[in-house]
């Protein structure tokens, strides 16, 4: 193996494949990245098992300036190549295996030497794209996962929870994320017909969102085991969550008692002054409303309490109490990414729904906390 190539374009592509490795894999070899070099393009590959990232750079395109003397494949150390690209002042850099696995890096006046492991002992990762497959905007994407992963759950208990849920019924996708105490729903509609029902872990979707070009088309494909987002050259492949996603759908009140609209900026401003004071590390927020006003307070015998009068737009329904987790609340309305919002009670003990006053597509939902004060 020996090729030289443009050292910013290699850069990045190994800063993209690095991010599916793991610090503390069982396998040494999945802690590299597999390099592998063909007459015309060369392919990085990076896998902690449960996500996977290739990346293919094609000599077709002149930024990549690559030039292959000889083919081959090897696996190095992720953080090693890493830091030696990063530090290399050189426009360009050469790679080249120069006795079994030792591998030569060098550019401009520097030269590196660092052990490699073989190809052949990196495992065998299957990237066939599957048959059900569709396209979806870049800032599209973005939302769907700024607005659901958040409310996922990071326990290990119900393994299911740790990711969101993804069921298409032809032209229609719905994107469901809850920990249990709170929900985030968000609905696609595509431009073609699909029929499935998966679950995606929660960080598998963050590391999509940090490679999605704002202003790209992303082909999605999924089948029972696996799901891929196509990004330009780039594939990010993950694995889904086994087991059976709880039905959501009863758990979204369809009537309500009482209904708030509010500017959402004024309602993120007071829930985060009130959410100072906390007991036992949770900060408990209680909104009382009624026609004339709505208050936002919250208090512990240990730290004390705060009140604070809200500018309301409007207010339907009769008096109200109701307690809640400050943090679910400041962050289901900061996703929503709204001027105005609405908050729509079915009572004092049951959840509760927020919503983007020009966007249906969202919805959040939060369960109220009973306090005895």
């Amino acid at each position: 193996m020996n090729f030289k190539i443009s050292k910013r374009v290699f850069y990045s592509a190994l800063n993209t494949v690095s991010r599916a490795i793991s610090s503390n894999s069982p396998l040494p070899a999945l802690s590299g990245i597999k390099i592998e070099v063909n007459q015309d393009s060369i392919v990085l590959t990076g896998s902690d098992s449960d996500i996977s990232i290739q990346t293919t750079l094609k000599g077709s395109d002149e930024e990549i300036n690559l030039i292959v003397k000889e083919t081959g494949s090897i696996v190095i150390e992720a953080k090693y190549i890493l830091e030696i690209v990063r530090k290399i002042d050189a426009d360009e850099i050469e790679l080249e295996i120069v006795d079994g696995s030792l591998t030569k890096i060098s550019g401009m006046s520097a030269e590196f030497r660092i052990n490699g492991m073989r190809a052949l002992d990196y495992p065998a990762i299957d990237f066939t794209r599957p048959g059900q497959q569709f396209e979806m905007d870049a800032d599209v994407l973005l939302k769907v996962i700024s607005q659901t992963t958040f409310a996922t759950s990071d326990r290990e208990t119900r393994p299911v929870l740790n990711g969101v849920n993804m069921k298409c019924s032809g032209k229609r996708l719905e994107c469901v994320a809850t920990d249990s105490y709170r929900l985030a729903r968000k609905i696609v509609d595509l431009t073609s017909e699909n029929n499935f029902n998966i679950t995606i872990p929660a960080k598998s979707l963050n590391e999509v969102s940090k490679t999605i070009a704002q202003d790209s088309s992303v082909l999605i494909a999924v089948s029972d085991k696996k799901a891929q987002f196509w990004i330009g050259e780039t594939v990010i492949q993950t694995r889904l969550i086994d087991g059976a996603y709880p039905e959501t759908a009863r758990l979204i009140p369809t009537e309500f008692a009482h209904e708030l609209t509010v500017d959402s900026r004024d309602m993120l401003n007071a829930i985060d002054r009130a959410s100072f004071i906390k007991n036992e590390g949770i900060s408990i927020v209680k909104l009382s409303a009624n026609s004339e006003e709505v208050v936002i307070s919250s208090k512990s015998q240990e730290v004390g309490s705060s009140v604070e009068n809200l500018n309301i737009l409007t207010y339907e329904g009769n008096p109200l109490e109701i307690s809640f987790s400050g943090k679910y609340v400041f962050e289901a309305i900061r996703v929503l990414s709204a001027t105005t919002i609405k908050i729509l009670f079915s009572g004092e003990m049951k959840p509760f729904v927020i919503r983007n006053t020009d966007d249906d597509s969202i919805l959040q939902l939060v369960l109220p906390v009973r306090t005895y004060s």
